[in-house]
């Protein structure tokens, strides 16, 4: 028989998958609010207009899927970086990473498939609303853990 001391019980997967199914559903219908504020505001100014979403189709399925993907990632992450610690630079340092590894991305896409600097405007919008997304989202875990809907992982694998 093989003796564990890992931390990772049944029901610390169980809290695991439950902020990550919290954050995952956060953030897809944060990015369905920012889509609806992108068309909204892609009319009004010109430069903005490339973010508007033109037609419901595959293509705002599959950004909605990748957002939940990438939230139900940041959830199970979120709740293993800030464990008991109440370290204000852990939460921040993790909303930028994924905020900004998402907004590089999408920015990156972007300059490959032609923007020149003039198109630099939108993809940077796009940028920094991940960064905001995934605050929203962090925001979001922080009420749900102390409201006691999700645990933080314990650090001490005598804790369950």
């Amino acid at each position: 028989m093989v003796i564990s001391s890992s931390n990772f019980t049944f029901a610390e997967r169980i809290e695991s998958l439950k902020a990550g199914t919290l954050a995952g559903i956060s953030l897809f219908l944060t990015f369905g609010a920012i889509a609806f504020g992108n068309n909204l505001i892609g009319h009004s100014w010109e430069s903005l207009a490339n973010l508007e979403i033109k037609t419901l189709g595959w293509n705002i399925l599959f950004q909605g899927a990748i957002a939940f993907i990438s939230g139900f990632l940041f959830g199970v992450t979120y709740r293993y970086i800030i464990r008991q610690d109440r370290n204000p630079h852990l939460k921040s340092g993790a909303v930028m990473a994924f905020g900004s590894v998402r907004g590089l991305g999408q920015i990156d896409v972007g300059l490959k498939s032609g923007a020149t600097f003039i198109d630099l405007w939108p993809l940077m919008v796009l940028g920094i609303e991940s960064v905001v997304a995934f605050a929203i989202v962090a925001v979001i875990l922080e009420l749900a853990i102390n409201q006691k809907w999700v645990q933080p992982f314990s650090s001490s694998p005598n804790q369950n």
